[in-house]
C-alpha cells in the first residue's frame, strides 16, 4: 500500500472540475484507490464520494493505493496533485 499527504491550497477546496478530472485519472487503473479527510476514508470511485468529504482550503487529504499497479497509479495520482495544486 501506498499512501501520500497533500494539503490543498486553493480557498475554494478541492471543487467539482478538479474532483472530476480525479476521478477520470483514477479508473484508468486497476489499483483501488481512497481519499482519507480526518477519520473518513472514501473510494475514488465516484464523485458523491468524493464531494462528501468537503475537501476546503487548508484541508490536510491522504491518498492511499493498493493493488498490482499502484506504484503507477501513485506517479499519476502525485503527478495530478503537483499540477492541480497549483490551479484549485
Amino acid at each position: 500500500m501506498i499512501t501520500k499527504e497533500y494539503t490543498i491550497t486553493s480557498a475554494h477546496g478541492l471543487h467539482a472540475r478538479p474532483a472530476t478530472a480525479l476521478i477520470r485519472l483514477v479508473k484508468n487503473f486497476t489499483s483501488v484507490i481512497s481519499i482519507k479527510k480526518d477519520d473518513k476514508v472514501v473510494r475514488l470511485n465516484s464523485m458523491l464520494n468524493l464531494l462528501s468529504l468537503a475537501i476546503k482550503g487548508g484541508d490536510s487529504i491522504s491518498i492511499l493505493i493498493e493493488g498490482d499497479d499502484e506504484t503507477h497509479a501513485a506517479l499519476a495520482v502525485n503527478e495530478f496533485f503537483e499540477e492541480q495544486l497549483q490551479k484549485l
